[in-house]
């Protein structure tokens, strides 16, 4: 993580699939869920490469807002940019677009988590293994 900066960048590009969509009048639309998802997984995908090995991230907050529709078929383009680091929180600010014009605009945040600790944390709400909800070996 002591290698990420403040001002680098990343773009990422999802097609827009059935999935990936609402249902508008007659038409199929990116939904504003999937905006969501497309902004943390691009964000996500910047730091990524920057972590050290037993570190992952979440999610914290997203605030976003879809400014225009984009139909079934097109592509949309995340411009991520890492505009704040505080100890293990990183900021990012994102612009989405489609071919033709700007879509959607978010600020999110993603807190950089020891995984072990992560888990056993989850481990402990989850609690012990019942009786036919065991994970295969």
């Amino acid at each position: 993580m002591d290698t990420l900066k403040v001002g680098m960048t990343h773009s990422e590009e999802w097609e827009v699939t059935e999935n990936l969509c609402t249902t508008r009048g007659d038409y199929k639309v990116f939904s504003t869920p999937s905006m969501t998802r497309f902004v943390e997984m691009a964000s996500q995908s910047l730091a990524a490469p920057y972590l050290k090995p037993g570190q992952g991230q979440v999610g914290v907050s997203v605030n976003i807002r879809h400014l225009a529709p984009t139909p079934i078929g097109k592509k949309v383009r995340a411009d991520v940019e890492l505009t704040g680091i505080d100890r293990r929180r990183l900021t990012f600010k994102v612009k989405v677009f489609d071919d033709v014009e700007q879509v959607g605009e978010a600020e999110h945040d993603r807190f950089v988590i020891d995984v072990d600790k992560y888990i056993e944390r989850l481990r402990k709400k989850i609690g012990p293994p019942q009786p036919g909800n065991q994970r295969p070996s």
